[in-house]
């Protein structure tokens, strides 16, 4: 008998929503959602009849800003993708054709038109965000292929542009200056976490020619880096809340520090393993701290 080959499957012309919200990285939504909740805590203002606007700026920074930054990424690294994770929605053709660029260019025009829905600062906060995602991923100015630039635009918009829409969804306008000292040293903490996440993709990073600081100075100086970069902030904060007459939430981040700085240690002795383990533990504990310092600037704002 004559064999017959199966018949072929039809390639897809429409993405399925599961393959959507995996394109959306929801697990990458909890940072950017958290630090909204620093912002809000730090406000000082009564949840009371905000309830709404709580929730939609969780929304917000979650799924419409932050997934929509990785659809964007997504969209960008898909030649990346293919060597570092080819099971991803885009390489796989899960998300078949420009699908990936229309979900990105969509997704970017209702974060925006949501983020004026809820007021004036939060729109332009929700500008400030989307272009920093384009900048961040898209030529020609594709900041993630600097090992330097990248992760600052990266953890300027995960928690500084977040945590200061929080505050400002509360307040109804610009935070406290003080506020947005502590944001602004808790972002640029966080760009030593975003060089952590670059030990995952080094090969990918090194064949696609993004220069990543762990391809640009080799895995150990990348993580003593990384190590300076997030330590350093944190002692800024600990004075400054010293200074404001916080003492408590000052030796509880100082505490919190203490304990990061000897989990940096089983990093810095193996960066591409431990960088995992770092980011289960030594980054919690930075969070933490974030909304410790949150908590004592409710009380003098």
């Amino acid at each position: 008998m004559e064999h017959v080959p199966p018949p072929a499957v039809p390639a897809r012309v429409a993405p399925r929503p599961r393959d959507v919200l995996e394109l959306l990285k929801p697990v990458t939504w909890f940072p950017p959602m958290w630090a909204f909740m620093c912002g809000v805590v730090s406000s000082g203002v009564p949840l009371a009849d905000r309830w709404g606007l709580l929730i939609a700026g969780m929304m917000l920074a979650g799924p419409l800003l932050c997934g929509n930054s990785q659809a964007i990424n997504d969209w960008f690294d898909r030649h990346v993708d293919a060597i570092n994770e080819p099971q991803r929605p885009i390489p796989s053709g899960r998300i078949p054709g420009r699908w990936g660029l229309g979900i990105a260019i969509v997704g970017s025009i209702i974060g925006i038109a949501v983020g004026f829905v809820i007021g004036p600062v939060v729109g332009w906060a929700s500008v400030l965000g989307v272009a920093m995602a384009w900048a961040y991923s898209a030529p020609p100015l594709r900041f993630k292929a600097d090992g330097w630039l990248g992760p600052l635009v990266c953890a300027a918009a995960y928690e500084g542009v977040s945590w200061f829409t929080g505050a400002a969804v509360m307040a109804g306008g610009v935070p406290d200056s003080r506020i947005i000292w502590v944001l602004c040293m808790y972002a640029l903490g966080a760009h030593g976490i975003m060089v952590l996440n670059d030990f995952k993709a080094v090969k990918g990073d090194a064949q696609s020619g993004v220069n990543s600081l762990p391809v640009q100075l080799g895995e150990r100086n990348a993580a003593e880096i990384a190590c300076w970069t997030m330590a350093l902030p944190q002692v800024v904060v600990i004075i400054l809340l010293a200074r404001w007459g916080l003492a408590w939430p000052s030796a509880m981040v100082a505490f919190s520090l203490a304990m990061q700085v000897v989990l940096m240690q089983r990093v810095l002795a193996a960066p591409a393993a431990n960088a995992p383990f770092y980011n289960a533990t030594g980054t919690t504990l930075y969070v933490l701290g974030m909304l410790t310092s949150a908590f004592g600037l409710s009380v003098i704002v």
